[in-house]
């Protein structure tokens, strides 16, 4: 018995998440918001080594499951919707508004894929192609997100 395509798809799946039969990558984003709130807060350096480390270990796993499926970009791969909440949320607190409105924005992007998301996920192969488009959905939602508070900031 092979354990790693079982182990792999475990992982792009976002534990099986990815196989639900409805709106898998809105599922597998809402993975990414429960880690961001179940995730202590840590010193910056931690958060960012940690993120870049999710982030490279996405790509290695998705380009994996290409290959054990044998298909570009299946839609029960998950983990590249994780790893843009988990950029999307990427150095903010904790709150209910600003978890609503990262998955709100980061879902929006990832769907309607404005330039450079689309161009990305249709130039780079494999896992990079998979993942990066996602990391571009999370840095615009986390600009955007940053962008929203000072708008609804109370005037001093």
């Amino acid at each position: 018995m092979k354990i790693r395509p079982q182990i792999i798809e475990f992982i792009a799946t976002a534990g099986y998440v990815g196989r639900l039969p409805l709106a898998p990558g809105t599922f597998g984003s809402f993975i990414g918001l429960l880690i961001h709130f179940a995730t202590p807060s840590l010193p910056q350096g931690y958060l960012v080594f940690g993120l870049i480390g999710f982030v490279l270990l996405a790509v290695w796993i998705a380009g994996e499951a290409e290959k054990i499926f044998a298909a570009k970009d299946p839609g029960f791969i998950v983990i590249d919707e994780v790893a843009g909440m988990l950029v999307t949320f990427f150095a903010f607190p904790r709150t209910v508004f600003i978890g609503i409105a990262g998955f709100v924005i980061f879902r929006m992007l990832d769907i309607l894929k404005p330039f450079p998301i689309k161009y990305v996920e249709k130039k780079c192969p494999g896992g990079i192609g998979v993942v990066m488009d996602d990391v571009i959905a999370g840095l615009m939602s986390n600009a955007m997100v940053r962008i929203l508070l000072l708008l609804t900031a109370p005037c001093q």
